[in-house]
């Protein structure tokens, strides 16, 4: 009796959890939903501000001036759809606090005294060195990227920036300096976990050099000064 009274609290530890997990899932897809809606309205702004180290090198086209729409659109339903991609990014990056408080708050509980210690001070680096990263891309990447991307069309054409392209350009630069700011501290705690070893880093830095120089030369248009720096 007391073997089935232990199996029974398992089970109902078991779904327990699960009930926990998809009350948290249920918080974070509200959050973000709600924030996709909210963010549905400014997204022109949105865009101006992603989009304005770009505006200096897009040719004014058909009597278009810096202070007028410098994007184009060539869908039916473009600007929706383009709108709502650019509220739920937003969205997600807003309500961040939400849903990764959620996914502290499910596997807390499962972290000793250790791991919750390290927890917190990972969790403000990480934030910092994400921000940090977005910020460094759009304030000294985007610039020289826009430059010499529209230039190549310089003598033979002009470019036409369709906006949905423009914005999922700049936001993978955003994304790809966020990440690789993150670097140190993925370094750091695959040392400290002792999954990689520092002798197992010095013994492969060639290797691992080689495959951060194609990584950074995928999320980059190929010039090499964005190249390097990323990498």
């Amino acid at each position: 009796m007391a073997a089935k009274n232990k199996n029974s609290e398992k089970r109902m530890s078991l779904w327990g959890h699960l009930g926990e997990l998809r009350r948290r899932f249920t918080i974070i897809a509200v959050a973000i939903l709600v924030g996709s809606i909210a963010f549905y309205f400014p997204a022109p702004q949105i865009i101006s501000i992603l989009i304005a180290p770009a505006i200096p090198y897009i040719e004014p086209l058909s009597g278009l001036t810096s202070d007028e729409a410098m994007l184009f659109i060539f869908e039916f339903l473009g600007a929706f759809k383009l709108r709502f991609q650019v509220g739920f990014v937003a969205s997600i990056v807003a309500t961040s606090p939400i849903w990764l408080w959620q996914i502290l708050a499910f596997f807390m509980p499962a972290l000793n005294k250790k791991e919750r210690r390290w927890f917190i001070p990972t969790f403000i680096a990480a934030v910092i060195l994400f921000v940090g990263g977005t910020l460094f891309a759009y304030f000294f990447i985007l610039d020289p990227a826009a430059a010499f991307l529209f230039g190549q069309a310089e003598g033979f054409a002009v470019i036409v920036p369709e906006a949905a392209s423009a914005f999922n350009t700049i936001l993978v630069f955003e994304v790809a300096f966020g990440v690789a700011f993150e670097l140190p501290l993925i370094i750091f705690y695959l040392n400290v976990f002792n999954i990689v070893s520092h002798k197992t880093f010095r013994k492969n830095w060639r290797v691992i050099y080689l495959i951060l120089l194609f990584a950074s030369a995928f999320f980059t248009p190929g010039d090499p000064l964005t190249m390097v720096l990323l990498f």
